[in-house]
């Protein structure tokens, strides 16, 4: 199959785009004699920003009567296995659907503070000094969660980090095993004071960690002298070393309560509790904290994990000499549970209305669409910055106000909370009728996948024609599951006819 075939061109664009090494000055684009940014429009297409790819090309892309093939040939992947199709690529880009004229505004409020746009970087190693936050702002984050100011200085392990990879996927988790910030309470302050001095309109977030009321209070105090616009409370880390912080107090209400309150004591800006996904509700300590006087709500921390067992050493990771300890699991893979929680305090009439400040695995403008639909009025990351550079924040803007413009939106707030009305009660959903999969048969490519799941991990439901080499419904047995829909490679399986059920009696 032909990478610029039309009949699979998003599944070739996907699976090549994510192939691509996403190079630093990047060889293809160097080598381009018609100038094109490949780089770009390829990063464009890895975080699902089609349109904004399109827009980087010429009305007439060059590649399909390029002779020399130059971006091909200087691909560095070709050192591994085999390079990327970059010209076909393009041409692919091309194709796409180029942008309208953007009328639409990303600018949001939240916690009666203004933001450019909902995209922040969170309190992580991604924004830890003046130069790291500096170039974030430069390129168009709107703010920055600094990392955890406590009193004391943490004594850091070597190394730190550890990712859950999954068939050719290299970063699908991330774990790590990081505390607060490295550097002292006076140097984070003069950090500080320099960001708000240099960047008086981006957004300066102070995530502080006290290790009783007092320092609390204080730390509070400070932050607020220093200029932040914000205060964070990290109630939620879930591998600092002593008792008393990180999600031992997220876990319990009355030291989130005392906590809370210490904090309003030493200053009079908005504060969020940053909140643990370790644990079953976490309404029970969001209430808690908007009752003692936080203005809003962050959510999620990374997730209490164990990954990688090593076996033949029997060691886990990150590995420090043999040793591991209980770290934070962060990344795509948590971006179901980020929602569910975001959901449920949403769902929830005692702090309905408090501002949620979502992060857990975004990496695209979708990811981050999802969770201001889920009622979140802005977003924060780190693991794809970690992954991929503070550069997508191009591909965010851009194919966040591509997606509005085009659903004739004009207010990235027009989106927040829209999604909430869909989620249920599971006895509340229609369970009287079954949706049918359609078997789109000239887009499938007979590899029988569906046969396999579904007999397997199904209801027996789909046959193999080995003489045509294709699947065939078996409507009889078939519950709608839509189980075919998902495992299939080819997107020749859609959702169908939705029909009553019929009685069994």
């Amino acid at each position: 199959m032909k990478l610029t075939e039309l009949k699979y061109r998003e599944i070739s664009i996907i699976e090549e785009a994510g192939a691509c090494l996403l190079c630093h000055e990047a060889a293809c684009t160097k080598a381009c004699p018609a100038g094109i940014l490949a780089d770009k429009v390829i990063r464009s297409l890895r975080f699902e920003n089609f349109s904004g790819a399109a827009a980087l090309l010429p009305e007439t892309v060059p590649c399909a009567a390029c002779e020399t093939r130059a971006c091909v040939d200087a691909c560095v992947k070709a050192r591994m296995n085999r390079p990327i199709a970059v010209d076909s690529l393009m041409l692919l880009a091309a194709e796409g659907k180029k942008p309208g004229k953007a009328d639409v505004d990303l600018s949001i409020t939240f916690c009666g503070v203004p933001c450019e746009n909902p995209f922040f970087l969170s309190s992580s190693v991604v924004a830890s000094n003046f130069e790291m936050v500096a170039k974030a702002f430069d390129m168009g984050w709107a703010g920055a969660v600094f990392k955890t100011v406590g009193t004391f200085v943490p004594n850091e392990v070597s190394p730190r980090f550890d990712a859950l990879r999954k068939e050719s996927l290299p970063f699908v988790g991330f774990k790590n095993i990081e505390q607060i910030s490295e550097y002292t309470l006076e140097e984070n302050l003069k950090y500080l004071k320099q960001l708000k001095d240099a960047y008086p309109t981006k957004v300066l977030v102070a995530s502080i960690m006290g290790q009783n009321e007092d320092e609390w209070t204080e730390l509070a105090r400070l932050m607020t002298e220093a200029g932040v616009d914000i205060i964070e409370c990290n109630f939620s880390c879930p591998h600092m070393a002593a008792n008393g912080l990180g999600s031992d107090v997220g876990q319990n209400p009355d030291m989130v309560t005392a906590f809370t309150k210490a904090t309003r004591r030493g200053t009079h800006l908005p504060i969020l509790a940053k909140m643990t996904p370790n644990i079953g509700n976490m309404e029970i300590p969001a209430i808690a904290a908007m009752k003692a006087g936080a203005d809003g709500i962050a959510a999620i921390n990374t997730i209490k994990s164990v990954m990688n067992v090593n076996l033949d050493t029997f060691s886990s990771g990150p590995d420090v000499k043999g040793k591991t300890s209980v770290g934070g699991y962060s990344g795509k893979a948590v971006k179901p549970i980020a929602l569910r929680f975001i959901q449920a305090m949403k769902d929830c009439a005692e702090i309905a209305d408090a501002p949620i400040s979502g992060m857990g695995g975004i990496e695209t403008w979708r990811d981050a669409a999802e969770f201001l639909a889920l009622g979140c009025e802005n977003v924060q990351v780190t693991t794809a910055v970690m992954q991929y550079g503070y550069r997508i924040i191009d591909d965010l803007i851009d194919g966040m106000t591509s997606y509005l413009t085009d659903s004739g939106k004009k207010s990235v707030t027009e989106i927040v909370g829209k999604a909430l009305p869909q989620i249920i009660a599971a006895d509340d959903l229609e369970r009287s009728s079954i949706c049918y999969p359609k078997f789109l048969r000239e887009r499938c490519v007979g590899c029988g996948r569906c046969t396999i799941s579904c007999y397997d991990g199904g209801h027996q439901a789909i046959k193999w024609d080995s003489q045509e080499g294709k699947p065939e419904l078996i409507a009889a047995k078939c519950v709608g599951c839509h189980l075919c829909v998902k495992v299939c490679p080819a997107a020749a399986i859609v959702e169908g006819t939705r029909v009553a059920k019929k009685s069994r009696i």
